[in-house]
């Protein structure tokens, strides 16, 4: 049932995500040519200030997830009932405290936005910024329970419908009004009807929770939701912080329109890191559900399987994003919205760490591991902060990212091998460092070699010349890693499963 899941739940995050990349695309193409490079800028902007106050989420979902799996496994509805009672109370409170929240930081916004010339009302756009994060809380806490019994392929569905519709809805809003207040207030409509939809169809499959004789939540529960959400408030304030408050930092010290040529490139880099997380984390379920038992040689060989699909995946993936970025930026939006190459080498560091942490993450929030760690997040925080202002100041623009890149270093020097090679694998921390310094050397090795090839080929057609360098940056790493692990486990699972899907 697992693998049935997890297969279900990898086709339709593949299909989903490809159509929702080319109504995006569309989207953000005619939205910049329409209303122009710094309303982009407000939109990347006011998206990461809304990210920072998601944080007063505290992570209930992950806790509550983590305490479902065990239920669900058990088939324990009278406790499934209970948890999602509590999790409903706890959205409708925090639904309500970031609404009182973002309306006080109103007057802050002063400090954060410079240098915009469009004629618009920055704190009108910022309320209907702030009524559309208020609005993804309302009735969303049901998704949990579809999700935990690893059924994700119906959020994917969903999810993808909603894209649609409202990619279509804001352009023509776009195209025959161009104003840019109806075309946020559309999508809060539609975020209210993405979560009325699952809610719909999670009492449809889940009639249970429609039953009024339900129980509080027991002490024992409780406590262990109420700990973990602490450990995960500390988390997700860290990882908040970290990754989302780049455009913040961006308008801060270099202006709006800074904010806007990044946008550009923070759109490409988070369609393919949305795109393939997803992928890895639709085995994210399984994992909670594999975790419940203590069978460390099925855990050890499950985690083998995603970190080498989460590799190949960041390596190919990371490849193509440094040198594909530049020639179809040029063609998409013309060499004026380009940055500094050394730029585009930070991001896409920054980039490949992240997307090579999936596995571990998802290992380590299937497990509930967040009170152990709980002070990584703060001293990750503070080394993020700091680093990424001084290297700002040493190296512009880029020091944002290699400010982000330093900070992870807690992560991948102690709490992962600490945590999930030593306590959930059995493994030890010599075969970790070993397993990583192997996967760095290898990615850089390929980087060097694609670059040396693609240097040899300069086409002055720039089309030609993407096209070309796409081919490249598909072929030689595919190669490379297939050399590399053509006689692992791990390797022949995947090519079994599609031998067998092609029979």
């Amino acid at each position: 049932m697992r693998t049935k899941n997890s297969i279900k739940n990898f086709i339709t995050v593949t299909i989903s995500n490809i159509i929702n990349f080319i109504f995006i695309f569309i989207a953000q193409t005619l939205f910049i040519k329409i209303l122009g490079i710094e309303y982009a800028g407000l939109n990347g902007l006011f998206t990461n200030v809304l990210a920072v106050l998601s944080l007063f989420e505290l992570g209930i979902g992950n806790a509550i997830i983590y305490n479902l799996y065990k239920y669900i496994h058990n088939d324990d509805k009278e406790h499934i009932k209970s948890l999602m009672q509590f999790y409903k109370k706890a959205y409708n409170i925090i639904a309500v405290f970031i609404l009182i929240v973002g309306i006080a930081i109103i007057p802050l916004l002063q400090f954060i936005v410079k240098e915009v010339t469009v004629d618009i009302n920055i704190y009108v756009v910022y309320i209907l910024f702030l009524l559309s994060t208020v609005a993804s809380y309302i009735l969303a806490y049901k998704r949990s329970i579809i999700f935990a019994s690893q059924r994700n392929y119906i959020i994917n569905i969903i999810h993808t419908l909603y894209i649609v519709l409202l990619n279509i809805f804001q352009l023509l809003i776009l195209f025959f009004t161009k104003n840019y207040y109806l075309y946020i207030t559309i999508k809060i409509i539609f975020v209210l009807l993405e979560n009325i939809v699952i809610n719909v169809k999670a009492n449809k499959d889940y009639p249970y929770l429609l039953e009024n004789n339900v129980k509080p939540l027991d002490t024992d529960a409780k406590n262990d939701v109420v700990t973990r959400v602490k450990a995960l408030f500390i988390h997700k304030t860290s990882a908040i912080v970290t990754h989302g408050t780049d455009n913040i930092l961006i308008s801060a010290f270099f202006g709006i329109s800074t904010v806007g040529l990044y946008t550009s490139y923070s759109y490409i880099v988070s369609c393919v890191e949305t795109f393939f997380k997803s992928i890895v984390a639709s085995t994210s379920a399984s994992v909670g559900d594999l975790l419940v038992e203590k069978d460390y040689k099925k855990r050890n060989q499950v985690f083998k399987k995603i970190v080498l699909l989460n590799y190949w995946i960041a390596v190919v993936t990371s490849t193509c994003l440094l040198f594909l970025m530049e020639p179809f930026i040029k063609i998409w939006l013309g060499k004026k919205f380009l940055l500094e190459t050394v730029v585009l080498i930070a991001i896409v560091l920054n980039y490949f760490q992240g997307m090579m942490r999936n596995t571990f993450g998802i290992f380590k929030d299937a497990a509930g591991i967040w009170v152990e760690d709980r002070f990584v997040p703060l001293i990750q925080l503070s080394i993020n902060l700091v680093s990424s202002i001084m290297c700002i100041k040493i190296f512009g623009l880029c020091g944002v990212f290699i400010g982000t890149v330093i900070s992870s270093f807690m992560l991948w020097f102690y709490s992962y091998p600490k945590f999930v090679y030593k306590k959930i694998l059995n493994r030890s921390y010599k075969e970790y460092i070993y397993n990583l310094i192997k996967k760095i050397l290898l990615f850089i090795g390929i980087e060097i070699f694609v670059y040396l090839i693609i240097k040899q080929i300069i086409i002055k057609n720039i089309l030609l010349q993407l096209i070309i360098n796409l081919f490249i940056c598909l072929v030689i790493p595919c190669v490379i890693l297939l050399i590399m692990n053509y006689n692992k486990s791990e390797f022949t699972y995947y090519k079994n499963m599609i031998i067998k899907k092609h029979k």
